[in-house]
């Protein structure tokens, strides 16, 4: 187990005082407060724009399961959101170059803030979290883990973690590393987000009601499954299974407020039928809101160009840019 932050650089990229945030793509690892290497990657986008009115937010972009940061469906989604802000993509543990073994999307948490740290180091001051399918899960805990800025705090993880320790093993981890920088006397950056966007997302964890789940179910569970997930995937699956059982994406849309909450699912889905987006949804209360695409399918390769820049708008409007 680590004792470095969350964000802490495994590989280092030196950006220039003058260059904070960055007018140039930096790709490095980051090390996650449970120690493993996160492959993360930085570009500008419309935030290299001098005296663009959105050169103070990042989107960080949480791919599905069995992507990664060069995948060209993330890619796309990339792209169309560097449009509109500078963009964080990254490869969830077990996916891509990223180390260690995938939970789906239970210590992916750990994932996410690591990314939204060094987000915030750049010298962002507004961040907007995306999510994807299993992303999408990880962007509602997230955001109901490590809660909304609070005034007078290094992070905004202390209240969500004290609060949060039914919610899996990243608030034991979080407490672990603040425990070791306190008493170290080192700094961290806040790991909170301002907004967030779930797409395509499960409302309730071991759901089997489709084909495709029962297919995800078997690559995850089953030993040959892993085995095809592992060399047909490229993604590494860890076999144990999850203890505790994670908060359950419905249960962290009820506690995501008063962050801004955008919930996006396709009518066409084959993976989650549309109780799923109308649980989070009404979860969410006033503070979130539903978005039903029709003839959309599931996650990112089934997003269309119109959706995602229309996901990129609403976001800035949510952070009084616009």
């Amino acid at each position: 187990m680590s004792s470095q932050s969350a964000g802490h650089v495994a590989r280092s990229t030196i950006v220039p005082e003058s260059e904070t945030p960055p007018r140039t793509r930096v790709r490095r690892f980051l090390r996650t407060a449970d120690g493993v290497a996160i492959d993360a990657r930085h570009e500008p986008g419309a935030a290299a724009r001098a005296g663009s009115a959105t050169a103070a937010v990042v989107f960080v972009l949480a791919h599905g399961f069995t992507g990664d940061l060069d995948r060209p469906h993330v890619r796309r989604v990339a792209e169309a959101f560097a449009r509109h802000g500078a963009v964080v993509t990254f490869s969830f543990r077990g996916h891509g170059a990223s180390g260690g073994r995938s939970t789906v999307g239970d210590r992916e948490v750990l994932d996410l803030a690591a990314a939204v740290e060094w987000a915030r180091s750049l010298g962002y001051g507004r961040v907007v979290t995306v999510g994807f399918s299993m992303g999408g899960s990880v962007v509602l805990r997230h955001a109901a883990l490590y809660g909304p800025r609070q005034s007078g705090t290094g992070t905004g993880a202390d209240t969500g973690a004290e609060a949060g320790a039914d919610m899996g093993a990243e608030a034991g981890a979080e407490r672990r590393t603040r425990a070791h920088e306190t008493a170290h006397g080192t700094a961290r950056m806040p790991a909170h987000t301002d907004t967030v966007v779930s797409v395509s997302a499960p409302a309730r964890w071991y759901y089997r009601g489709t084909a495709p789940m029962r297919r995800l179910h078997w690559l995850v569970m089953r030993p040959e499954g892993r085995l095809v997930g592992r060399y047909g995937f490229r993604t590494r699956i860890h076999h144990r299974d999850w203890d505790p059982v994670p908060l359950s994406p419905v249960e962290a849309a009820s506690r995501v407020a008063p962050v801004p909450l955008l919930i996006v699912h396709g009518d066409r889905d084959a993976y989650f039928p549309l109780d799923h987006p109308r649980m989070l949804a009404a979860a969410a209360g006033d503070q979130g809101e539903l978005w039903l695409e029709p003839g959309m399918g599931h996650a990112e390769n089934a997003a269309p160009e119109d959706l995602l820049h229309r996901i990129a708008r609403w976001a800035i409007s949510r952070e009084g840019l616009t």
